[in-house]
């Protein structure tokens, strides 16, 4: 009988003890973010997790590609990375099933140079330097269209490439990087066109160019906020909802307006 008991303890505690360790995992949010500012406003919120009893872990990516990839494999349970425009550039071109859970930030683009101090001072023939992917780079040249340094096909919209250009006044040549380099292409270009949080993390702040930024007010603004991104059918979990909650928090938008100075706008 005694015998008995003791095999029948054995296969209650082989049963009930990977329930625990799943349990704890679930504890686990896992999120692949930019350095800044990104990882920086993921770290603002982990305190507010920890209290709900959640382990926020943040893993830093220097790219714009891995990060999907990783989610889209489930290795991560969210990103914030992005706007939701590249989001789903991602999703149509390698059959992604990631969607916006929730809109943070927005991160305006604008012109950077360590050789001028105004669009004036640009010289025929100069390099502008701007993002290769597909969604920023239009971003860019619409950004240079606004500042009347060229002019694009009409309709191109959010597709334009250097190649939709019809009127170049200054001659300009464009040199089509990776939205990590550009900060280093100040070194060579005459002007480059950065997303923030890159120039934040490469700190070529102070070279920003007075007023060559992209409008905070404006319907692009909200459709380029970075938000965290899912896989689909996870954005009600619990853990997502709690990650959102943390984020959208009062101590985490006051952190925000504090520490960029208006290069990164809460949106919430």
């Amino acid at each position: 009988m005694k015998k008995l008991w003791y095999i029948a303890l054995a296969l209650l505690l082989a049963v009930s003890l990977p329930g625990c360790g799943s349990k704890k995992e679930d504890k686990t949010i896992k999120v692949g973010a930019s350095a800044s500012p990104h990882a920086e406003i993921l770290e603002a919120a982990k305190p507010l997790l920890e209290k709900e009893g959640y382990t926020l872990e943040i893993v830093e990516f220097s790219d714009y590609v891995l990060p999907n990839e990783s989610l889209n494999n489930k290795e991560l349970d969210a990103n914030y990375f992005q706007h939701e425009p590249y989001m789903q550039d991602f999703n149509e071109k390698k059959n992604g099933k990631l969607l916006a859970a929730a809109y943070i930030h927005f991160e305006p683009m604008s012109a950077y140079s360590k050789s001028i101090s105004k669009l004036d001072e640009l010289k025929d023939g100069d390099t502008v330097a701007i993002p290769n992917d597909t969604t920023n780079e239009a971003r860019a040249l619409n950004l240079l269209q606004a500042q009347g340094l060229i002019k694009l096909k009409e309709g191109v919209g959010l597709e334009a490439t250097p190649l939709d250009i019809v009127e170049n006044l200054k001659n300009l040549q464009f040199s089509e990087l990776a939205a990590e380099q550009l900060p280093r292409a100040l070194d060579d270009a005459a002007m480059a066109v950065i997303n923030s949080n890159y120039a934040l993390s490469g700190n070529v702040i102070s070279y920003m160019l007075e007023g060559v930024q992209e409008d905070r007010g404006s319907d692009l603004a909200k459709q380029y906020t970075n938000v965290i991104a899912v896989y689909s059918g996870t954005e009600n979990s619990e853990k997502i909802q709690a990650l959102i909650k943390a984020v959208e928090s009062d101590e985490v938008r006051d952190f925000i307006e504090t520490k960029y100075g208006g290069a990164v706008i809460p949106m919430f």
